[in-house]
């Protein structure tokens, strides 16, 4: 089964929809032109069941055909807070903000879908399509499921897709297991004793022990976690004094925790806290330490894995090769805790032919819109055959 010549046949139509939004970009929970869009053009469709402003501006529409499983296919809609310097004559004309992670493609591959879906109605069952908000760490996921997205609209399983650079263009990629590390964060204030930067003696120095506790954080990773284990522990922020010859009364420092193990991530948050608490004992200062758990793991389930894994290989007529692992993070994992389902990669193109996400050169691929709206297709046509 290869990409559906249906499809196909709407390509240039595809292209516009993601000119258009990649044109007119906006960010976490504010895509009210985007999901406006959206529906005018399921609307154009047929489809007859839409419901707005889940999860704030979430779209969720439902195409029936008689009693059957229940799936559902996801993308996302926001954008980046990027200035965009790709020269297309589709830019963002809003300054500073540009689809620069491909969620312009990904609505229009689900959009493509919902298309053809709705024309054909070759299964038996339902279909969810979710347009999601927020990805781009505000949980836009989570913020639908809280508004009943799963019991309003309950579905068997849930997949979707994401464009990869660096992997061959239109190839798609599914394994079982990790495929997107958690992301957490953590701040440390040290509080010390300010004082002359010549006559250290008389101070309570929070840069030298800021300094330390950096460093041995580093400690948990190599010499504390389980070399076949993935931990990441990033220090990404320090501020520490405003003059060369003042110890500064207090140091603040935070970063992100990474790992594909929550029990891992568990036992890593603790260790954390205890090191840090040695060594401020250590050099007597006082610290404020807070750890926020953001997005989990996303872990594809098995048999949804495998069974996407075949759909890839039959919609791309080659073998799926083994599913690139990232340390970045997916709020799709909210929805992989609550029911079976799948995560997959399409690949965007290899070094020099993609920019790569979340950089201010990055555009989405036109080419491989209908092979990712014919993946969706396949998924749901097998997934709920007709009888």
């Amino acid at each position: 089964m290869p990409i559906v010549n249906r499809i196909s046949a709407y390509h240039d139509d595809m292209k516009d929809w993601r000119h258009d939004i990649h044109k007119h970009p906006e960010l976490a929970y504010e895509e009210r032109r985007t999901a406006g869009q959206v529906v005018k053009l399921l609307k154009s469709f047929g489809i007859k069941e839409i419901t707005e402003g889940i999860g704030g501006t979430g779209v969720v529409a439902v195409i029936k055909n008689g009693d059957g499983p229940r799936i559902a296919l996801r993308a996302d809609m926001d954008a980046l807070p990027i200035n965009e310097e790709t020269g297309v004559e589709y830019s963002s004309i809003h300054e500073g903000v540009m689809h620069a992670c491909g969620h312009d493609g990904h609505t229009t591959m689900l959009l493509g879908a919902a298309k053809y879906l709705s024309e054909t109605k070759n299964f038996q069952g339902t279909i969810v399509l979710i347009f999601q908000p927020a990805e781009e760490g505000f949980a836009g996921a989570r913020a639908m499921m809280e508004d009943g997205l799963f019991d309003r609209f309950p579905v068997d399983a849930v997949y979707g897709v994401h464009n990869m650079p660096g992997a061959p263009l239109g190839e798609i990629q599914v394994s079982p297991g990790p495929v997107m590390a958690a992301a957490d964060q953590f701040s440390v204030t040290v509080k010390g004793r300010g004082g002359h930067g010549a006559i250290p003696h008389k101070a309570v120095d929070p840069v030298v022990a800021s300094s330390l506790m950096i460093s041995s954080l580093q400690s948990l990773v190599s010499r504390e976690a389980d070399p076949h284990d993935t931990l990441v522990i990033s220090v990404t922020k320090i501020h520490g004094g405003d003059a060369f010859n003042v110890i500064p009364d207090s140091v603040s420092f935070g970063g992100t925790v990474r790992y594909f193990d929550s029990n891992l991530g568990k036992n890593n948050q603790k260790r954390m806290e205890q090191m840090l608490d040695g060594i401020a004992s250590a050099h007597n200062v006082d610290i404020d330490f807070s750890y926020e758990n953001g997005y989990p793991p996303t872990i594809n389930h098995e048999k949804e894995a495998n069974f996407a894994q075949g759909i890839a290989t039959d919609v791309t007529g080659q073998p799926s090769s083994k599913q690139i692992q990232t340390m970045g993070s997916e709020d799709f994992s909210f929805y992989l805790q609550e029911l079976p389902g799948a995560y997959a990669w399409i690949g965007n193109g290899v070094s020099g032919e993609s920019a790569d996400l979340h950089n201010p050169h990055y555009n989405f691929n036109d080419d491989i819109l209908p092979i990712g709206a014919s993946f969706f297709v396949r998924l749901a046509e097998t997934a709920l055959p007709n009888s």
